[in-house]
């Protein structure tokens, strides 16, 4: 039997980490790297048995989860958000990989997304998933990345996939959206470097986004909440454009007056 790390990375997350942390208590061990919560996350975890580990402030996702990793003292190690919350069908499967030779060193775990009083069908978000989740750490390292990760497997065997999902609570808030909205068009504005950006292509990406979403990927099926997630996403979209726009023009303050 492989034994395993939960590792759970916070930031001001007290209204959701139980929810995450309390699913995989039944790890080997559950770590919790925390990037300077100013909530009761930290005491939160700690009170449901968690390893906490206070590290520096968050400076991108790839270099964050990779930190994270070193704190892991087992090599098979399951990445979990703290808006993620482990099923009880997914955590009998992985038990059951881990009891014998897994057949892959990586795997994707699909997500169920609860955003608005509902699951989420359409959007390209039903049964969506991020990095693989569940992997050996001796073969797999995070690449580093401002807005949202990759990963290098350096394994012989491709990655894998669980049958069961993990569910997902990206947001429990309007203002959460717009917050991250905004948060992740700054990151990806500083990380599209060497892109051309104008305000034109800031409103044509920003469109082509929603109509992806919600119209190729069937956003529409979910009412509301299909258009908000559609609506976030030209938002973050054109943002991210515009700043970096904003960032190569340099405007600065008004001109002196003449005298």
């Amino acid at each position: 039997m492989h034994k395993l790390s939960a590792c759970v990375i916070t930031f001001n997350d007290e209204h959701t980490v139980a929810w995450s942390v309390g699913s995989v208590q039944w790890v080997d061990e559950v770590v919790v790297v925390d990037t300077g919560s100013t909530d009761r996350t930290v005491e939160i975890a700690e009170s449901l048995g968690a390893r906490v580990v206070r590290t520096t402030p968050f400076a991108g996702f790839g270099e964050m989860r990779n930190r994270a990793l070193e704190y892991c003292t087992h090599d098979w190690v399951f990445s979990v958000d703290a808006d993620e919350h482990c099923t009880q069908p997914l955590q009998e499967e992985i038990k059951g990989l881990l009891a014998g030779e897994p057949a892959h060193d990586a795997y994707y775990v699909p997500r169920h997304n609860y955003l608005m009083g509902r699951w989420i069908r359409g959007s390209g978000w039903h049964r969506n998933h991020r990095t693989p989740q569940l992997f050996r750490k001796s073969v797999f390292r995070y690449t580093p990345s401002l807005a949202h990760e990759n990963h290098e497997l350096t394994s012989a065997r491709p990655p894998g996939w669980t049958q069961n999902v993990l569910w997902h609570f990206p947001f429990r808030t309007l203002d959460e959206i717009l917050y991250k909205a905004n948060l992740y068009s700054t990151l990806g504005a500083q990380a599209q470097s060497n892109e051309r950006a104008s305000m034109w292509s800031a409103l044509g990406h920003g469109l082509w986004a929603f109509i992806r979403l919600y119209i190729l990927k069937r956003g529409f099926i979910d009412g509301w909440a299909g258009f908000i997630i559609a609506l976030s996403n030209f938002e973050g979209t054109f943002y991210r454009y515009a700043k970096r726009y904003e960032k190569v023009q340099g405007w600065g303050a008004p001109p002196e007056e003449e005298k």
